[in-house]
């Protein structure tokens, strides 16, 4: 997987804009969904970490979130992983909407999210371990709705719909229970530099209006 913000601070003019939010969501899905694997932290370790705009809003989260991945050790940041989000049972952090939204899992926001994909010709794949409304899931699916080819599907007016009704409303106490969390380091970057990308998307998303 490549690192879209330092391909951005390298190649401004083979990248556009739309590339670089795909990137960023995939980028997101992956490190939310499971431990990091040696190979993606390997990447994040080298990651340039000035953009190409000094000062932009996402450099300083970046820059800490790959400070934080070449300061510990693979086999660290994935038993923090575990630690929080992993283990039998109840999780210390849940990365979950429906939590989020109703105080229990499995409940209404995660129906309404099943017949929006549904509705968008989606569908969970059943190797798939986690429920629709995990957060790598959405992110997996803004992906989608970014980089996708059917611009039936794949256009803004669904991304922002999308974001609006499914991961705006409870992205920021999740990303705030991570970086409270006594045990989150990596993690705790992780969820700064998450708070601050979808920041950026909610006001992009917001210009669309005016």
């Amino acid at each position: 997987m490549s690192l879209p913000l330092a391909r951005a601070a390298t190649d401004t003019s083979a990248l556009d804009e739309e590339t670089a939010r795909a990137e960023v969501y995939g980028l997101l899905s992956a490190l939310y969904y499971a431990p990091p694997s040696p190979e993606m932290l390997a990447q994040l370790r080298v990651a340039v970490t000035e953009t190409p705009a000094s000062g932009g809003f996402l450099e300083e989260p970046w820059r800490a979130l790959v400070g934080a991945a070449r300061a510990m050790g693979d086999e660290a940041i994935q038993s923090e992983y575990d630690d929080l989000f992993g283990g039998v049972g109840k999780p210390e952090v849940f990365l979950y909407g429906s939590h989020y939204l109703s105080g229990f899992l499995n409940e209404k926001p995660l129906a309404k999210l099943r017949d929006d994909l549904a509705e968008l010709g989606l569908a969970r794949d059943e190797a798939m371990s986690e429920t629709e409304d995990h957060f790598a899931c959405l992110c997996e699916v803004m992906r989608y709705l970014i980089a996708g080819e059917d611009v039936a599907v794949a256009n803004l007016a669904r991304q922002q719909a999308f974001f609006a009704c499914h991961i705006q409303p409870w992205v920021e106490p999740m990303c705030d229970t991570i970086a409270a969390h006594p045990k989150a380091r990596f993690n705790a970057a992780l969820a700064r530099f998450t708070r601050a990308f979808l920041s950026v998307e909610a006001q992009g998303f917001d210009m669309l209006d005016s």
